[in-house]
């Protein structure tokens, strides 16, 4: 059971909550935190005062007071008009996510919001009824308006709702959960939708899995340097005691460790070659930016799991209302732009030394991989695919964060597109998976054509792909050996394997 209001939320929690479905809970004291802000809004209410997103419009409509009889109705219709989603619905992963960070926000206290209404939320999560939310539509300020709408409708009975993997109305889910529908009060519908909680969603879960995948690709570039007989010298730890730039660092530490040991390596130290060609060669200084990359993308993510992003914040030390811009996506925006381009310069670089891998010119094995070339292709139309997808991201590569459209009449004139940036850093780390998937495999197919023993680490990986995959003698469909693998880098299969044998690697 996960605690809300105790402690600072961190990607692991949120991951178990994602795809483990732990269980969750606020805590007394973020009950407390809620009611006493609550009180200052209820207040207003009575008082009959102006105050922006509780008893006025939204947006360019924020000068239209509204009257008492008609305030429960005025949140009802901000959520219900704003549920204008489109496209594929969200994955049940970051649908769980969303409605976690929106507990831990709305926990803290600075939203006005009832603790009755975040407990709905709780309630929906730990009886694994979800939201369907729409991934497009969100401009990434105020807020992720239109996908967060999706998610209150669920409350309203309203909407879409995910249960066992099929969407069903949740008017219907809820009454037959025996749910009563929630009716919202002042500043509440604002507050379950004014926040960045889909694109922090996206971003956190995108960067757990990033941590991995920068371990799997030193992996792969291991594979390869002993698949093509390459030199550890560039590893050498001088080369980063003078560039001291982390990721380099750890990067060379770690394939120092995987190819411990190599007989290959020993066999070929002498051979006439001076020196490898870059994508073995800086396999360090690239893959340690893109290392360099993620590390400042966690930090940014990490503050925004923990932060509140209402508009306008209520104050209950003091009862002050005040209106800001932390609903503004900009931060995440920017990191996982970062982000995407550090992810894609991994695939970038995979794919380089796969063509080098199928190129009897340069590789020294078979021309593309096969015993028997001519009546079989082997792995040349891997190396396409594998193109296909850096080629993909290079276009999915390009900033999120520099377009900007105004919304609402031009009150709202400078946007971030964060879920964008957000949604299109997953699809690229996607793409890279298969690539590197595609190394492994090419590299474990040139492996398998050497007569010497690989390094401790990278022969236990090399072991573990051919319990998955037999070496390929004759053309077959390849399709299921790519899915096999990259199948066993997202469950960690080959990393494990990796760091039974070799120990820890580090990001």
């Amino acid at each position: 059971m996960l605690t809300i209001g105790n402690a600072p939320l961190t990607i692991d929690d949120v991951v178990k909550v994602a795809r483990h479905r732990e269980r969750v809970e606020l805590s007394s004291k973020a009950v407390e935190l809620m009611n006493n802000s609550r009180i200052w809004v209820e207040n207003i209410l009575k008082a009959e005062k102006p105050v922006y997103g509780i008893n006025t419009g939204f947006g360019e409509l924020s000068k239209i007071f509204i009257q008492h009889d008609q305030r429960e109705r005025l949140q009802r219709n901000l959520i219900l008009s704003h549920c204008t989603g489109v496209g594929e619905r969200l994955p049940e992963d970051v649908c769980r996510a969303v409605m976690l960070l929106s507990i831990n926000s709305l926990s803290k206290g600075y939203s006005g919001i009832r603790a009755e209404t975040v407990g709905g939320i709780v309630r929906l999560l730990n009886s694994d009824i979800y939201p369907m939310i729409p991934c497009k539509g969100s401009v990434g300020s105020s807020g992720d308006l239109a996908p967060l709408a999706h998610m209150a409708a669920v409350l309203l009975g309203e909407g879409m709702a995910i249960v066992d993997g099929e969407e069903v109305p949740s008017a219907e889910v809820l009454k037959s959960k025996g749910i009563e529908p929630l009716s919202l009060g002042g500043k509440e519908g604002l507050a379950l939708i004014n926040g960045t909680q889909v694109m922090t969603a996206v971003a956190a879960l995108t960067c757990h899995d990033a941590l991995e995948l920068m371990k799997v690709a030193d992996i792969a570039a291991s594979l390869s340097l002993e698949a093509l007989q390459g030199t550890r010298t560039a590893f050498d730890p001088r080369i980063a005691m003078i560039r001291p730039h982390r990721g380099q660092e750890i990067t060379a530490k770690n394939i120092l460790s995987l190819t411990q040991g190599s007989k290959i390596v020993e066999h070929h130290a002498q051979c006439e070659k001076v020196q490898d060609a870059y994508s073995l060669r800086c396999v360090s200084q690239v893959h340690g930016a893109s290392k360099d990359a993620l590390r400042r993308t966690l930090e940014t993510v990490n503050v925004e799991l923990n932060s509140v992003t209402d508009n306008p914040l209520v104050m209950a030390d003091t009862g002050d209302v005040i209106s800001g811009g932390n609903f503004h996506g900009q931060p995440i925006a920017l990191v996982m732009d970062y982000l995407k381009i550090g992810l894609s310069e991994l695939g970038n670089i995979s794919e380089r030394r796969t063509s080098r891998l199928v190129d009897r010119k340069l590789s020294d094995l078979p021309a593309f991989l096969t015993a028997y070339p001519g009546v079989n292709s082997g792995f040349m139309i891997l190396q396409y695919t594998a193109a296909s997808l850096v080629s993909e991201n290079k276009v999915l590569a390009h900033p999120a964060s520099v377009d900007s459209i105004p919304t609402s009449a031009n009150q709202e004139d400078h946007v971030s597109m964060g879920t964008i940036a957000a949604r299109q850093a997953r699809e690229i780390l996607e793409n890279v998976q298969n690539v590197i998937a595609i190394e492994i495999l090419a590299a474990a197919q040139g492996i398998d054509f050497l007569e010497e023993k690989p390094g401790i680490g990278t022969d236990a990986v090399h072991a573990a792909v051919r319990s998955l995959v037999t070496h390929l003698d004759e053309d077959r469909v390849l399709h299921p050996d790519i899915i096999a693998v990259q199948k066993a880098i997202r469950n960690g299969f080959l990393l494990a394997a990796a760091e039974e044998a070799a120990g820890e690697l580090l990001v």
